[in-house]
């Protein structure tokens, strides 16, 4: 396969949808949204429960390359928690939290305003004594639910979890449940 074969895609994976394209559990899965190639597959995952920007790619060896942790690859989340972080909470983030019994790497780390986004559905519960805040949270590991671990650990648990960005590719305004396919400069720039 030379390189004008590979397919790079970005889509905006909508919430209850699992990262994979078939499921024995009847789960909604990336085939009831994409039609793409067979040898296309997600480049990293995004949970179930979780919204957002996600590569797909032929191309093994950018896969490989964008998950390998030794990269340190930036990713970017937009984080809804409950309740309102404190200032050591955030610097406790920033410096790295122990989950699972090892520290995460450094994030970078700033609360945001509300960001201008669709809504999610099922809603995210309101509690009307509880308020909730907007992060930014710019990490460069891929460990299994790791922001929500990190934000637990400060006592901040995610109610909401949209990643918008992988190293140069934004999410934008890709709705949930859009594809698009990369352009030539953007895939020359994410795998340098």
């Amino acid at each position: 396969m030379n390189q004008n074969n590979y397919l790079y895609y970005a889509i905006n994976k909508p919430y209850g949808v699992l990262t994979q394209f078939t499921d024995g559990f009847g789960r909604k899965t990336l085939a009831d949204l994409f039609k793409v190639p067979k040898s296309v597959y997600p480049v990293g995952r995004l949970d179930m429960d979780s919204e957002g920007l996600l590569l797909l790619s032929n191309d093994k060896r950018a896969s490989d390359f964008l998950l390998n942790p030794r990269n340190k690859h930036e990713r970017e989340y937009f984080c809804q928690v409950e309740g309102s972080p404190s200032a050591p909470g955030l610097k406790k983030l920033e410096a790295g939290v122990i989950i699972e019994k090892r520290l995460t790497l450094p994030v970078k780390v700033k609360i945001i305003k509300q960001p201008e986004i669709w809504e999610r559905d099922p809603p995210i519960r309101k509690r009307n004594n509880i308020p909730t805040s907007w992060l930014s949270l710019v990490i460069s590991e891929g460990r299994n639910r790791q922001v929500r671990k990190m934000t637990a650990a400060i006592g901040y648990p995610t109610l909401r979890l949209i990643r918008v960005r992988i190293k140069n590719i934004l999410l934008n305004d890709l709705k949930p449940g859009e594809i698009r396919q990369l352009k030539v400069n953007e895939i020359e720039k994410l795998l340098s």
